[in-house]
């Protein structure tokens, strides 16, 4: 499956680096803003040895039609901002290139053209792309539905520089029925994330904890993703389209 993956920041990097190691991919090009290591390729980044070509290019010096003429991928992955989809979104559908997006604050002009490219091709958005955080989230539904009375506190910790509140405790809060002016919010140092879900019973608590230990955790997920993606057809997905048939009995 040949993979083309838009952002080179910390965690494209991370994603990337996963990405070489599975031999079911093929990472055929990086687009990033910066012209900084233009040309060159992510192996050659990163020091390894690599058959991909993984070359990466600046979004101001070479336009996607071009990169998709001349590398054209079956899948494109998201981890740049919110307006990235604009940039290829459209050509990618009008080509069938199925979309992963992992961007975690799309606004509802975004989530729009979203279900539109969705008519073309098969798409895929959460606002956290990791495993663990989606097992806690189901984990989370299904004790609320036990118990609708439960008092619930949603608490998420980030990196200091990390602005907004986290998509992924604003998707647990909305799942859960909390209003998201309620989520506890802190910002320390370098941390990766942390999710908390709080149920207070009576004389008991339980507690659902998530916290990333590497940003390659966001890698991991863009596997699952795209090999449970390969099949689907056109329409947009999220990971509760994914896991539900592993819950069937």
């Amino acid at each position: 499956m040949k993979i083309g993956l838009i952002g080179f920041g910390k965690t494209g990097k991370s994603v990337a680096s996963i990405l070489l190691e599975n031999k079911k991919f093929c990472l055929e090009w990086v687009l990033r803003q910066s012209t900084v290591l233009e040309h060159r390729s992510v192996p050659e980044f990163f020091g390894i040895q690599s058959e991909e070509p993984g070359l990466i290019y600046s979004s101001s010096k070479t336009t996607m039609e071009e990169l998709l003429d001349k590398h054209p991928v079956d899948v494109i992955i998201d981890f740049s901002s919110n307006e990235g989809i604009y940039t290829y979104g459209e050509l990618a559908a009008s080509r069938n290139i199925k979309i992963i997006s992992a961007i975690s604050h799309y606004k509802d002009k975004e989530l729009q053209l979203l279900k539109k490219l969705a008519h073309k091709t098969t798409v895929f958005w959460s606002p956290n792309i990791t495993l663990g955080v989606n097992y806690l989230l189901f984990a989370a539904k299904f004790l609320k539905k036990i118990a609708p009375w439960v008092d619930i506190e949603v608490n998420e910790e980030h990196f200091k520089m990390k602005q907004g509140t986290s998509g992924t405790a604003v998707k647990i809060a909305e799942a859960l029925d909390i209003d998201k002016e309620n989520i506890n919010s802190v910002r320390a140092g370098g941390i990766v994330g942390k999710h908390e879900v709080i149920f207070g019973f009576p004389y008991q608590t339980v507690r659902l904890i998530h916290e990333s230990i590497s940003r390659e955790a966001f890698g991991n997920g863009v596997v699952f993703v795209a090999e449970n993606l390969e099949h689907k057809q056109k329409g947009l997905y999220n990971f509760e389209d994914i896991l539900s048939p592993y819950f069937a009995v």
